[in-house]
């Protein structure tokens, strides 16, 4: 298959850590980080000096929320659903969810999720 993206990320989220895999030239490398601001900007800076352009992450819950905002403005971010990013549930791990998700998105084969632009989330975040 057609490689779309050089190097990018897949992020497996959940409330206190995620897993981090990043796809590029056939390597990989896998890091785990805590969802606390400070080790969410360090995954960003880790994943702009490695060159990384594109980011895709599950739809968890509300879990996704920091991960994108500290992204969105540095990386191309793409939120997928879970249904379309299903893999091989028998050997689910942490690792191996966030490096299928890297290989989808290398490839195309994720499709978005819709995300409200910044004004109008911010609008909701007032009014919820």
């Amino acid at each position: 298959m057609e490689v779309l993206y050089a190097c990018c990320c897949g992020i497996d989220v959940h409330a206190k850590m995620l897993v981090a895999c990043v796809l590029k030239q056939g390597q990989k490398e896998v890091r785990t980080f805590s969802t606390m601001t400070e080790d969410l900007l360090r995954l960003r800076d880790w994943l702009t000096q490695l060159g990384c352009t594109h980011v895709a992450s599950e739809s968890t819950g509300v879990y996704w929320r920091p991960v994108f905002n500290i992204l969105e403005g540095t990386l191309d971010v793409m939120l997928t659903n879970a249904c379309d990013a299903k893999g091989d549930k028998a050997r689910k791990t942490d690792g191996i969810e966030a490096e299928w998700l890297a290989d989808l998105l290398r490839h195309g084969l994720l499709k978005p999720s819709f995300i409200a632009p910044l004004p109008i989330r911010e609008l909701r975040d007032l009014t919820r």
